[in-house]
C-alpha cells in the first residue's frame, strides 16, 4: 500500500490466495471498496504451486459444491475464450479401475462429459470419463488477478494478523478467506493441512490431462501446461513439512510415466510442495454475526484441493452475502 493511502474500506478480505483474490474482485465489481490483507508475498505460495486443473478434490459431494464448481467452470471457460493469461480449456481423461455404473457426482457441472471410448484407453486403464476442463497456470494467473484487483481500485496490505478482530479496524465487514490460516483466525480447530508433493517436467508435446481415480499406488495425475507438465502427487493428511522427498518424487515419476510413456526422459524442472487447507466437514461459506461483537464476518475457507475448482463460485456467493 502506498504511503498516505487510507487503510479504511467497505470490506476487508483476509487472505491473498486464489479464494481471497477472486472474492475481492467480485466485491469490487459490486461496487464495494475492498482492502486485501495478507501475510504472504504475492503470488501466495499454496495457490501458486497448485496443479490447478478444474476437478473437485477433497471436498464433500452435494448440491452446493456442484453449483460452486459449475459456476467456476463457466467463468474459467469464459476467461479461456477471452485469452486471460494462464487459463486454457483442454481435453481431460479420468481413468477408473472398473466401469462405473454412473457418471461422477460432479458431472452436472461439466458440459459434454462422457464415458471413455475404447481408443482412449491406456495400458491397464480402460474405463473412465472424458471431458474438457479449464487448466490454470497459477503464477501467471495470480499475477493477472492481482493486477485486475489493483486496476479496479482495490487496496493491498501485507501484514500478519492473529485474529479476525484485528481486521475489524480496517472495515465494517470482514471476509475470512485465509486458506489454511483461516481456522486459527476464527477458532476453528478442525482445519488441517493436506500436504501435496509434485514434480514439474518439461512438456514433451502433451495436451491431454490424465488422472487415475483410486490408483492403488497413490494419487496420480498428468497435467500439461504450455511449456511444462505438472505430475502428481500426494494427499498427505496432517503433514506440515514442505520438503520434497526424493523417494516420493521418484514414485510420482514412475506412476505418471507408466500412465503417459512420452514423459520418459523429460527434464525435471521443479519439485513443488504445498499444503491444502482441508476441513473435514467441507467448505465453510456463511455469514457469522457472532464472532466479533460489532463486526459481521463472512467465512469462505476449507476448500482442500479444490481452491481453483470452487473459487469463482464461492466468490460469487460471498459477494452476494456481503452486498445484500
Amino acid at each position: 500500500m502506498k504511503p498516505g493511502t487510507s487503510m479504511k474500506a467497505d470490506i476487508v478480505v483476509v487472505g491473498g490466495g486464489i479464494v481471497g483474490l477472486t472474492t475481492a474482485v467480485r466485491l469490487l465489481e459490486r461496487g464495494a471498496s475492498v482492502l486485501v490483507v495478507t501475510d504472504e508475498a504475492l503470488p501466495a505460495r499454496t495457490s501458486s504451486v497448485a496443479a490447478a486443473v478444474w476437478y473437485p478434490t477433497g471436498v464433500r459431494a452435494g448440491r452446493a459444491t456442484t453449483v460452486r464448481a459449475s459456476d467456476t467452470y463457466a467463468e474459467l471457460s469464459r476467461q479461456a475464450a477471452d485469452g486471460v493469461p494462464g487459463v486454457t480449456l483442454g481435453p481431460c481423461r479420468t481413468y477408473t479401475p472398473a466401469r462405473a455404473a454412473e457418471l461422477p457426482w460432479w458431472a452436472p457441472a461439466v458440459p459434454g462429459l462422457r464415458p471413455l471410448r475404447t481408443d482412449e484407453a491406456t495400458g491397464t486403464w480402460t474405463h473412465g470419463w472424458a471431458f474438457d476442463a479449464p487448466t490454470v497456470d497459477m503464477p501467471v494467473y495470480l499475477d493477472w488477478l492481482v493486477t485486475r484487483f489493483l486496476a479496479a481500485g482495490g487496496l493491498l496490505h501485507h501484514r500478519r494478523i492473529n485474529h479476525l478482530s484485528q481486521a475489524a479496524a480496517w472495515a465494517p465487514l470482514v471476509v475470512n478467506a485465509a486458506g489454511l490460516g483461516a481456522g486459527s483466525l476464527c477458532g476453528d480447530s478442525t482445519m488441517t493441512p493436506v500436504r501435496g508433493q509434485l514434480v514439474v517436467v518439461a512438456n514433451p508435446g502433451l495436451r491431454t490431462s490424465l488422472r487415475v481415480q483410486d490408483h492403488p499406488e497413490g494419487y496420480t495425475y498428468v497435467h500439461p501446461r504450455r511449456t511444462d507438465v505438472v505430475l502428481g502427487g500426494t494427499f498427505d493428511a496432517d503433514r506440515w513439512d514442505l520438503f520434497a522427498d526424493p523417494a516420493t518424487a521418484a514414485a510420482i515419476l514412475a506412476r505418471c510415466t507408466a500412465l503417459e510413456p512420452r514423459l520418459a526422459g523429460a527434464p525435471v524442472l521443479a519439485h513443488p510442495v504445498g499444503l491444502r487447507p482441508h476441513r473435514p466437514s467441507g467448505v465453510r461459506l456463511e455469514r457469522d454475526p457472532h464472532l466479533l461483537p460489532a463486526t459481521p464476518v463472512i467465512h469462505n475457507y476449507g476448500h482442500s484441493g479444490s481452491g481453483v475448482t470452487l473459487s469463482w463460485g464461492c466468490a460469487d456467493e460471498t459477494a452476494r452475502l456481503a452486498t445484500t
